[in-house]
Order: structure tokens, then C-alpha cells, then sequence
């Protein structure tokens, strides 16, 4: 490791006067680090020594503005001599040796490095980490100051820090921001270069360069540092100015949940712009430089050391101890046990047997000569072998060969042809792993850079296919499987949306401490991107990232379908030609199913989208959900923003066009357990849009223009299109940044289900009292959606509920809000609830909900108008009826006509129900008579002359002879006939 040189000039002790010498009118100035140093002859005359070539060394002085510089002579720390050598005129200052020298001060010539060191002339190289180098230093700071105290926070930062780890340097895994800085000054423009990993996005990575007025430089306007791929190094390069350059190296955690930030990974620092170098650097342990002039230095093969400084890598006693490449010391070597050796399964012969084989971990680094040691087992035991994989047949050889186009197998019986009226169902299912297949390859890639590429990453097992041991600890041992393409079958080749392949693979994992499954993509050599991954003990391009060389991954199975190039062990039925029977198979066109009964495309009905894993039969078309239709090839089921509901007699449409536009809502802000303020962004993407994804959510949203995301999106992989999607945003003033940031950005729904007012569709539901009662009466319409992305916590993936809700107050795009209860939008992490208030969400208006007011009668016309009822809760819609003018004379005639014969008849009534009732009450006073003149006279019946009438009382019976006959007459008349009558009857 080099150093930069001082920017001391040197010292020249002073006169007897005391004042400084002056020399060729150049003034000297000293650092603190340089102070007076007075030589002293501790003899009687008190003088001071002559200077020896030892006590000194020479420094250059800063540059003037001419670009010259001389050449003093800097007394040795704790020297005390007289005599220094004169300043002479020194090299330019742009003069630099070549890489493997360094410049000679004596005589400011360059000179090449002796063995055991290495230059790079003008450059500086950090590659040596067991501690921080000299000029390093680190700063941490807790940058949110909105909530709590400040002074707190700042103290919980002081442990944080970059952590030399030998080979590299480690960031800080907290949320603390920690910077790693470096002062360089260059006397020409040159460039600064490091190797990094940075894989987690969940930690802010940034390297800037200031001035010494602490101003960015230019050439670090983009200073974020891009991601890398799990377990590979980046690199990054900058150019610097000629002057001060201040590097700094940043990091910022963001701490989400209890789940562990991956810090980011530096080495091999270079700078390049040096002036000059003037002593050469001895190599690192575990390195060596055998030749003079050497611009770096080698790494010791295995097996052997070296020290710092070393010329040659020594070797250890192999039969005792062991290195890894590059080592600093030897290990003694242990005793050999189970996990030191593996078996492996041989060809099959023409007997149909294998041989099981047993082979020492290489390189073998244990001793079976120590007590208790295992010794390796016996090999060459004879097994019957393993049936051939699915899709093959060994046709009485010693070899499994895959079956000719066209033909089928299950791998124990031998190739067959497809029926008419199926086709093979390509693909790959391996479950027997006698040898490795063809189409897959195995490999060890180590983080340090460790040479373990010509090691088994992974190995054979009968039944199973384990990772190999590799060569270390934190290996990388990858399983490749090529795959030329994917190919649906040929029913669904011009289907929309159809699920192009799949991969099964069923493993186990056995760590002693933390390790990593990781399953990965690599789409036509151009990025590697991990698709999936599972820590610790589960079971359930494959790499198996691991801590400990004992840590182990078992693959029973691994199944492909619709592969380019496969093979089949089963047929399916397709779609048959319609000329004839026998004709060979078509595609279907988007949008069909195969019908059963004749083998031929049938269009789904309306309203059902085809099913992405089978085309069979009538139930591969599946019903759209309430309030949804399907798109035009039948890929899927959307809203057209147009609902409709029925109940009691009562119809209520909706139409919430207007409300087809993406809606935003920021909830928040909430806080991490260290403080930092971050809010929850969601945008959702309602309905229309004939059913295209419409909410985009992107993660640094703020430094990356919608645009240039889009025109790229195939390559950028923190894009997200959804009908809802979620991001983190950290805001500018929580962290320091200058911008806001986007991080954990997710699909909360891809897939619509329906619209209604009910609370629960397909098994997800909306709690009554997940939101505030509404006050009106108009029921709330449900919209539903899930998400095909399945997480560790969420096994069914995501679902999203949006209900929508009438409210007058609230035009336009209304309001969104999440439940109280659950302000992150969700109170489980799966299941999402969002309520979107706003008049547009209100009915269309319909003839119910206004009514007329007729005016009085003017002039002899009427008006009549038309108001809506209050409160009006409708919109769009049935309009109001215009105002009506209409004559009303004849209306006013008759209405006068009724009300006088209504009058009549209501006086007639009351006039003969008080006659009926005068008349009754005589009745019974002379049935009384009757019946008490009765009991006093038994069986003597009144003179007929009286009939019953007492003396006093009038006759009113009389009876008046008419040729015509009053109605009041003929009433009377019948009034006497039921007396006459009631009497005889008594």
C-alpha cells in the first residue's frame, strides 16, 4: 500500500539570531507532525552532530505557480543533527515514473522496485484490509432529525462503521448513514477505481467526490451506484481533477421489518494522478514478487505461504498441514470424517448395472492417519441402475436416449407414437440422477475470488443430486440447465397470455448456519437476475450460496414443460384440422378452447377468459366475476367501469368512467424503530382501459423519469405495472438525499375478479367495520383484485379490496384513505383494504330520484316543474324534465262540479243516518211496550186499532196515497214496512 507523499517542504534549523534561513528566496514552512528538530553534541562545547545520510530524507515542496518545485532535505523523527544538504531544484511537478518503479530522492531518478515489492508509479492501490489503511477515515451519522432527539440518535450511530474483512471492506448493516473517506491531492488529472457488491436494495449506495470547498465535483453527477448480481463484483470509475479530491464512500440502511440489510462489499481501491511515488510497497502476506520492477504482486498457489515483503511463497509440510490460495500461514490438517469423502454412481453397462464409487473431497485436506479418523469406504459395489428419466429409453444399451420426435415414454417402457389427435408434451422431467444430463453443467464460484472453478459444484446421487463441498467456506456452487427456448403446445400457440412454461423442482436444504438457495435467470446471456430464493433449513440456472463448507442442498427433481427441444413422456390432445379427422394438429386462434366431442377450436363465450394452463374442454373457459367482462381474445376479465345492482325492485347503475384514471394516495408517515420517517405510496388503477395495467410504481421514482423507464423497461427490473402497486418512499429530508426515494416497490394486484356490493368474493372479504359507516343509504360497490405473486408470508399471494363510496362532498377524483385501524393499508401484509370517496362513485340518476311541483293556476295556464329529491345522491344519468306550461279552465270546471256533488252526497249521508238512527231508537221503545203489555195480558194481543200506540203518543204511520211517491217518501214507506213486519213477527 502506498502513501501520498507530504506536502511538507522541509526544515532548515535557524540561525544564531534566531531567525529562519533563507534559501534562494524560497520560505520554508513546517507541519506540526515537523517540528524543530535542534541536533545537540552532548558534550562540553555543547555543539551539534553532522547530519548522516540516515538522519535525513527528502521531500519535494508545493508546487509554484510556474509548476516548479525543489528538492530539501527533512531530518529523520527524534534527530538532532546540523548540516543538511542544500535545496536543490527538483523534477516538474507532472513528472511521474512507470508502473514497477519508484523515484530515487538522492538522485530524482527513477529506479526499479527491488523483489518482494511493487509500484504503481503514479498510482495508489488499497488492497490489504485486516485494518483501516492510513488516510482512511469513517463518519456515521443518524441523518433523520424530524422525530425524537437528535443528540440520541447521533450517540446509537457511534458503532457504526465500514469493517475492514481482510480481502475487502464491509458496509454498515444499520440505518445509520456511514461514510468511508479519503483525501488525495493530484498534481494532474487521473481517475479513481474499486471493485464492489452491492446486491440489496434496501441499503443506498452512493460515491461522490468533493473539492476542497466540500463542493461535488461534476464528473460525480451520477453518483448512485448501480446493483450487482449475487456473488459477482462490479466496478465503478471516475475521473478526477488535478488538486484536491476528497472520495467519499456512502451508505444509508433502510431498515423495514425485522428483515437484515446485506451490506455492500469494496476492494481493490486504485487511484490514479499521483505525482510521483517515491519508495516502493512490500507485498501482502499470502502474495510474492519475484522480479525487479513488478507492478503487483501474485498470490500464493495452494499449499503454500508467504509473509509481507516476500520474494517466494513457501511450502508447508503436506503431510501435516495445508493453505488455501493465498494463505499467510499454514493449518494443520484434521482428522478425516464423513463429510470429507462422497460417492458417485458410474455409467450404466450393458448389464444394466452401476457402480457405486467413493472419491475424497478435493483438495483432500485431512489426515486419516489421526485417531478417530475415517478411512474411505470400499468402492465398486454393484447396483441394478436406476430407471432412464421420463422422455428417455435405453433400447437394451447401456445409455439412456431420448425418444425420436413425435413418440413418448416413461422412461421404463420403450418410445411410442402419439395417438391421432395428440401431440407430445415436451418438456424435461428429471428425477433419476445416475449421470448428469446433458443439457446441464455444474460449477463452484468463490466471492474472494479463490480459483474453485475446476471443482464439482454439484454432484450425482441415485435419487437426488447434491451440492458438491467445493473448495471453502462462502462458495457459490451453481447447477446450470440449459434451456433453448420455450414452446407452448401448438392448440395455444396464437393465445394471448398463456403460460409459456414452467419449472418444478422439488429440493432440501441442510445448513449449519446460514445459507441461500437461489434459483436464477439468465435470458439470452445477457443479465442473471435472481427469480426466487429460500434461507436457512426448508424443504420444498440453481446456485446454493453458503457460509460453511459442510452446508448442503439435495434436488430430488426438476421438471420442465413446453421446452424447446425436449422430450415427452406423456401426449395431450389438440386441436384437429376441419377437413378431416386425421388431419394433423393446429393452433387454435386466441381466444379457443379445444371442443371434446370433435377435437376442434371452439371461441369461448362472452364474458370468460381462456384458462393459462389447459385449452381442453368447455371448463377451460372460465367465467368472469360480477361486474367484469372479458377482453376480446378471452385472456382476461375486466371492469369497463360499468356496474349494476338489483334489490328489492330497486335497479342502481354506476359508471365511474371518470374515476379510470390512476389514483395516488400517500399514507403516513410512519417511522422504523430508529426513527427514520418513511411513507407508505399506492396507485391503483381502477377500471377501463380495456383492462390494461395502468399504476406504475418504480423504485428510485425520483431520479429515473417515467419515460426512460418505459423505453427500458425489459432491462429495468425494479419497474412494476399493476392495477395496484405499492412503494416505500423515504423523503428527501429524512435521510440527507437531495431527493426523495423509492424503494420495495411490489404488485399488490394483477388479476381482477370482480365488482359488487357484497363483501366477500372469492374467499376475500371486507369486514363491516373495516371503514366509517357511510351516512346514506347507497350501498358501497366492491372491487376486487389479486395477485399472482406469492410470498414467504403470503402463501396465496396478495389481495386487494377498493370500495367505492358515494359522497356528494367530494367531486372530481374524490378522496382515498386506508382503515384506521391499518394505516399501512393492510393489517396482515396480504390482504390490502382501500376506500375511495367521491360523487362520481354515486348511481346514475334514474326517474325516481326527482319530482314535480305544479304552481298555481295564472292567466289560466299552469307550471310545472321538476326538482331533484334532497339530498341528491345520483349523478349522470336521466336529466330533469323541462318546464311544462299547461291551460287549466277545464280542469277548474270540473274540480268546482265535483266538489259540489261531493258536498251533496257527504249532506244526504249525515242527514239519513240520523234518520235511520231517530227511527231505530222508536222501534225499540215500542218493542219494549210490545213485550211488557205482552207479559201483563197472557196471550191478549193489543185492540187492533191501537197497535201498540199508548194514548198520547202520535201517529206517525200514516199512510199518504201518491200516485208518485218523494225518494223521503219512499224511504218513510219502507221504514213502515219493517216495523209492521217486526211486529208480526213478535
Amino acid at each position: 500500500m502506498e502513501k501520498t507523499p507530504s506536502k511538507l517542504s522541509g526544515y532548515f534549523p535557524p540561525d544564531a539570531s534566531g531567525e529562519k534561513e533563507m534559501f534562494l528566496g524560497c520560505s520554508i514552512s513546517l507541519s506540526p507532525l515537523q517540528e524543530l528538530l535542534i541536533c545537540k553534541c552532548y558534550d562540553e562545547t555543547e555543539t551539534l552532530c553532522n547530519c548522516l545520510q540516515t538522519d535525513y530524507h527528502f521531500e519535494y515542496t508545493e508546487c509554484d505557480s510556474s509548476g516548479s518545485r525543489w528538492r530539501v532535505a527533512v531530518p529523520n523523527p527524534s534527530v538532532e543533527c546540523s548540516g543538511l544538504p542544500d535545496p536543490v531544484k527538483g523534477k516538474e511537478c507532472t513528472f511521474s515514473c512507470a508502473s514497477g518503479e519508484y523515484l530515487e530522492m538522492k538522485n530524482q531518478a527513477c529506479s526499479k522496485c527491488a523483489e518482494g515489492t511493487y509500484s504503481l508509479g503514479s498510482g495508489i492501490k488499497f488492497d490489504e484490509w485486516d485494518e483501516l489503511p492510513a488516510g482512511f477515515s469513517n463518519v456515521a451519522t443518524f441523518m433523520d432529525t424530524a422525530v425524537g432527539s437528535s443528540e440520541g440518535k447521533a450517540d446509537s450511530c457511534n458503532n457504526s462503521s465500514w469493517t475492514p474483512r481482510g480481502n475487502y471492506i464491509e458496509s454498515n448493516r444499520d440505518d445509520c448513514t456511514v461514510s468511508l473517506i479519503y483525501a488525495v491531492h493530484l498534481k494532474k488529472s487521473g481517475s479513481v477505481f474499486f471493485e464492489y457488491q452491492y446486491i440489496d436494495n434496501n441499503i443506498f449506495f452512493e460515491f461522490f467526490i468533493q473539492n476542497d470547498q466540500c463542493k461535488e465535483m461534476e464528473s460525480t453527477a451520477d453518483k448512485w451506484v448501480k446493483l450487482t448480481d449475487n456473488g459477482e463484483w462490479g466496478s465503478h470509475s471516475v475521473t478526477l481533477k488535478s488538486g484536491s479530491n476528497i472520495l467519499y464512500w456512502r451508505t444509508t440502511g433502510i431498515l423495514m421489518g425485522s428483515k437484515v440489510v446485506k451490506p455492500v462489499l469494496v476492494k481493490n481501491i486504485t487511484i490514479e494522478g499521483v505525482a510521483y511515488t517515491s519508495e516502493c510497497f512490500a507485498c501482502k502476506p499470502g502474495t510474492f514478487s519475484d522480479k525487479p520492477g513488478a507492478s503487483g504482486c501474485q498470490v500464493c498457489p495452494r499449499d503454500t505461504y508467504s509473509e509481507k515483503g516476500a520474494k517466494e511463497c513457501t511450502k508447508c509440510k503436506e503431510e501435516m498441514y495445508y493453505a488455501e490460495e493465498g494463505s499467510s500461514a499454514c493449518i494443520e490438517r484434521p482428522p478425516c470424517t464423513s463429510k470429507d469423502f462422497f460417492q458417485i454412481h458410474t455409467p450404466c453397462d450393458k448389464e444394466g448395472k452401476t457402480q457405486i464409487m467413493y472419491k475424497w473431497i478435493e483438495p483432500k485436506i485431512c489426515r486419516e492417519d489421526l485417531p478417530g479418523a475415517l478411512t474411505l469406504p470400499p468402492s465398486g459395489e454393484r447396483q441394478d441402475c436406476p430407471p432412464c428419466n421420463p422422455g428417455f429409453y435405453n433400447n437394451a444399451s447401456s445409455s439412456c436416449t431420448p425418444c425420436p420426435p413425435g413418440t413418448f415414454s416413461d422412461g421404463t417402457q420403450e418410445c411410442k407414437a402419439c395417438p391421432a389427435g395428440t401431440e407430445p408434451a415436451l418438456g424435461f422431467e428429471y428425477k433419476w440422477w445416475n449421470i448428469l444430463p446433458g443439457n446441464m453443467k455444474t460449477s463452484c464460484f468463490n466471492v474472494g475470488n479463490s480459483k474453485c472453478d475446476g471443482m464439482n459444484g454439484w454432484e450425482v446421487a441415485g435419487d437426488h443430486i447434491q451440492s458438491g463441498a467445493g473448495g471453502s467456506d462462502n462458495d457459490y456452487l451453481i447447477l446450470n440447465l440449459h434451456i433453448p427456448g420455450f414452446k407452448p403446445p401448438t392448440s395455444v400457440t396464437g393465445a394471448t397470455g398463456s403460460e409459456l412454461g414452467r419449472i418444478t423442482f422439488i429440493f432440501e436444504t441442510i445448513c449449519s448456519a446460514d445459507c441461500v438457495l437461489y434459483f436464477m435467470a439468465d435470458v439470452n446471456r445477457k443479465n442473471t437476475n435472481v427469480v426466487e430464493s429460500w434461507e436457512r433449513n426448508v424443504s420444498t440456472s440453481l446456485c446454493l450460496g453458503r457460509q460453511f463448507i459442510n452446508d448442503m442442498a439435495k434436488i430430488y427433481s426438476i421438471t420442465v414443460t413446453n421446452a424447446v427441444d425436449g422430450v415427452a413422456s406423456s401426449c395431450r390432445a389438440c386441436a384437429l384440422g376441419s377437413e378431416q379427422s386425421g388431419s394433423s394438429c393446429v393452433p387454435c386462434p386466441p381466444g379457443h378452447y379445444i371442443e371434446k366431442e370433435s377435437s376442434q377450436c371452439k371461441e369461448c363465450p362472452a364474458d370468460t377468459f381462456l384458462s393459462i394452463h389447459q385449452v381442453y374442454g368447455r371448463e377451460a373457459c372460465i367465467p368472469c366475476g360480477p361486474g367484469s367482462k372479458s377482453t376480446k381474445d378471452h385472456s382476461a376479465c375486466y371492469s369497463d367501469c360499468l356496474v349494476s345492482y338489483v334489490k328489492d325492485n330497486q335497479s342502481l347503475n354506476y359508471n365511474f368512467s371518470n374515476l379510470s384514471q390512476v389514483g395516488s394516495l400517500m399514507s403516513g408517515p410512519s417511522f422504523t424503530s430508529r426513527g427514520t420517517k418513511f411513507f407508505h405510496f399506492f396507485n391503483i388503477s381502477l377500471c377501463g382501459n380495456e383492462g390494461k395495467k395502468m399504476a406504475i410504481c418504480t423504485d428510485n421514482i425520483t431520479d429515473v423519469t417515467l419515460k426512460d423507464m418505459v423505453a427500458e423497461s425489459e432491462d429495468f427490473s425494479n419497474f412494476v405495472g399493476a392495477f395496484v402497486c405499492q412503494s416505500t418512499i423515504i423523503p428527501s429530508d429524512s435521510k440527507g438525499f437531495r431527493t426523495a426515494l423509492a424503494l420495495q416497490s411490489n404488485s399488490l394486484a394483477d388479476r381482477f375478479l370482480g365488482a359488487t356490493v357484497e363483501t366477500t368474493l372469492e374467499n376475500i372479504s371486507i369486514k363491516a367495520d373495516m371503514f366509517p359507516p357511510s351516512p346514506i343509504k347507497i350501498p358501497d360497490v366492491h372491487f376486487f383484485y389479486k395477485s399472482s405473486t406469492v410470498t414467504t408470508s403470503c402463501e396465496n399471494g396478495r389481495a386487494t379490496v377498493v370500495a367505492m363510496r358515494c359522497n356528494p362532498n367530494k367531486p372530481n377524483q374524490g378522496e382515498l384513505s386506508v382503515p384506521s385501524s391499518c394505516p399501512a393499508g393492510t393489517c396482515d401484509g396480504c390482504t390490502f383494504y382501500f376506500m375511495w370517496e367521491s360523487a362520481e362513485a354515486c348511481p346514475l340518476c334514474t326517474e325516481q330520484d326527482y319530482h314535480e311541483i305544479e304552481g298555481a293556476c295564472k292567466k289560466g295556464f299552469q307550471e310545472t316543474l321538476y326538482v331533484w329529491n334532497e339530498p341528491k345522491h345520483c349523478i349522470k344519468g336521466v336529466s330533469l324534465p323541462e318546464k311544462r306550461t299547461s291551460p287549466c279552465e277545464t280542469v277548474d270546471f270540473w274540480l268546482k262540479v265535483g266538489a259540489g256533488v261531493g258536498a251533496f252526497t257527504a249532506v244526504l249521508l249525515i242527514a239519513l243516518t240520523c234518520y235511520f238512527w231517530k227511527k231505530n231508537q222508536k222501534l225499540e221503545y215500542k218493542y219494549s211496550k210490545l213485550v211488557m203489555t205482552t207479559n201483563s195480558k197472557e196471550c191478549e194481543l193489543p185492540a187492533a186499532d191501537s197497535c201498540a200506540i199508548m194514548e198520547g203518543e202520535d201517529n206517525e204511520e200514516e199512510i199518504v196515497y201518491s200516485n208518485k211517491q218523494s225518494l223521503l217518501g219512499k224511504l218513510k214507506s219502507l221504514a213502515t214496512k219493517v216495523s209492521i213486519l217486526l211486529k208480526w213477527v213478535s
